[in-house]
């Protein structure tokens, strides 16, 4: 009896201290709301202060009679890639049609000077702008460095491109801002801190639903580390984790005004994720095609010796790992006589010391698979060159899963080689695709697959090859210059001229 009057008193005990619990947490629940709209209040004032600093810096540069200021942000603006091509052609574009404006250009490139960031634009991609380029030189780049952030790398980077957008914000608020390197993140800052229209070209979505296919199906990839897709617990997680991300990315993405992407995969993506189809066009990069259709077409019927050149970038998702061990079975097929002529090619640029360590272990690769003496690397190096090699190359090898586009696949297309192509994304769908029901180039997705096409292309009779190769030429002419800046004007027209015609001083 004293055990069940025990008993009684201690549960008569827990529900008063449960009562008193949800006493006091009905207590602080006003409370909480209302510091929940004060602090919400105050950040909204805070913004909106920051707006007007901001929005009076511009109105007394447009009071003192300066042209409207246009400006790109790309950090790496210095780096040889296919994404600072599209910047310069559409820098060029831009100048040649509103002469009244002023560009300026956003970058992280420290130690060179804007003289000397132009030259290298003549030299790798032979171009030379119509009008002066004033360059803002930002020091938090770092900020947006994958190496900083081993683990939530795309939630680092697009926090730190935020920090990034407002360095440059602070520095130069201009009437027209355009990403043109994929940091989405910055686009809210520029539209509602520095009341700027705004525009994006989308070479790849930071993330995509493919990715979300990876880690849900827990497949293996240079993005889902192999611990991750054998747990599935982390496998969970991470998809959370991703589907959050892909939410907001949704968010900040819809913040552009006009919105350019690179292919029809590209394409695909960002309308599932930023959903704003109306302001949403395909503009495919500019290749400097003709360049290379202007030099004849020959047949190397004569040939002693084959080359296989890889143009791209020196960054993981190129996968020239693949090049290498497709290279090395390739010549596992051959006699020793053919394969003395044989050599493998890999042309890119390299933007940062990641990339050179990566170089290194290419070249680590190539000694551990006994081809170290056939594989040749060619860094950062003049368009002239890049010319020689492919004009003289009997192959073009590209291996990037779900590459957006590929401007390198095109330049090996319009010089003359035979494309062997990655079966996904861009090259499926836009590029290596039939020309009037010819063939194009050839398409591959393993090891295998890659040196079996190899081997059929290098067995294909010269006349064979020629025919393919001028279906190929006659396809790319589509990719031209001159074709992306007409596009690229014509999906800008309702961004530039709104905001040329409101900001220009009157005459």
């Amino acid at each position: 009896r004293g055990v069940m009057r025990f008993k009684t008193t201690m549960a008569g005990h827990d529900l008063l201290c449960l009562c008193d619990l949800i006493r006091l947490l009905w207590s602080l629940l006003i409370p909480c709301i209302y510091l929940s709209l004060a602090l919400t209040a105050l950040l909204f004032l805070l913004i909106l202060l920051i707006r007007l600093l901001l929005q009076r810096r511009k109105t007394r540069r447009d009071e003192q009679g300066k042209a409207p200021v246009v400006a790109f942000f790309h950090p790496y603006c210095n780096a040889g890639g296919g994404g600072e091509r599209v910047l310069w052609c559409a820098l060029r574009a831009l100048q040649n049609r509103y002469k009244d404006a002023s560009f300026v250009v956003y970058t992280g490139d420290q130690g060179v000077t804007g003289e000397q960031i132009l030259e290298g634009v003549r030299r790798r991609f032979n171009i030379r702008l119509p009008g002066p380029v004033k360059f803002v030189f930002l020091n938090y780049r770092i900020l947006v460095e994958a190496s900083l952030y081993p683990h939530f790398t795309l939630l680092g980077q697009s926090l730190g491109s935020i920090v990034l957008g407002w360095e440059a914000l602070v520095e130069l608020v201009p009437d027209v801002y355009i990403d043109s390197m994929g940091y989405a993140f910055t686009l809210p800052v520029f539209k509602y801190l520095g009341a700027c229209r705004t525009g994006s070209y989308v070479h790849y979505p930071t993330i995509s639903m493919d990715m979300l296919s990876v880690v849900r199906e827990r497949n293996p990839s240079f993005n889902n580390a192999d611990f991750i897709s054998a747990n599935p617990i982390l496998s969970t997680l991470k998809l959370i984790y991703y589907c959050m991300f892909a939410f907001f990315y949704g968010l900040v993405g819809s913040c552009s005004d006009v919105i350019m992407v690179n292919s029809t995969w590209t394409q695909n993506h960002i309308l599932a994720l930023w959903r704003c189809r109306d302001r949403t066009s395909v503009v495919y990069p500019p290749c400097d095609v003709q360049t290379f259709l202007d030099i004849p077409l020959e047949g190397d019927d004569e040939k002693k010796s084959h080359s296989i050149v890889s143009v791209g970038q020196f960054r993981p998702e190129k996968d020239h790992r693949l090049q290498i061990r497709a290279f090395r079975k390739l010549l596992d097929k051959k006699t020793p006589a053919e394969q003395a002529s044989l050599r493998l090619v890999l042309i890119g640029g390299c933007r940062n010391q990641e990339d050179e360590d990566r170089v290194l272990q290419l070249r680590g690769l190539c000694q551990e698979l006994g081809v170290g003496d056939k594989v040749e690397f060619k860094l950062n190096i003049p368009f002239e060159e890049l010319k020689k090699e492919l004009t003289e190359a009997t192959v073009g090898l590209h291996t990037m899963w779900n590459e957006h586009f590929g401007i390198g696949i095109v330049e090996c297309m319009a010089a003359g080689t035979v494309i062997l192509a990655h079966k996904s994304g861009g090259p499926k769908l836009d590029i290596v695709v039939p020309h009037e029901g010819g063939v194009t180039g050839f398409l591959a997705d393993d090891v295998d697959s890659y040196a079996e096409a190899l081997e059929k292309i290098l067995a294909l009779s010269p006349e064979a090859r020629r025919e393919i190769r001028h279906n190929a030429r006659l396809s790319v002419a589509r990719f031209s210059d001159q074709e992306f800046e007409a596009c690229f004007l014509s999906a800008t027209e309702p961004l530039m001229g709104e905001t040329l015609q409101a900001t220009l001083p009157a005459r």
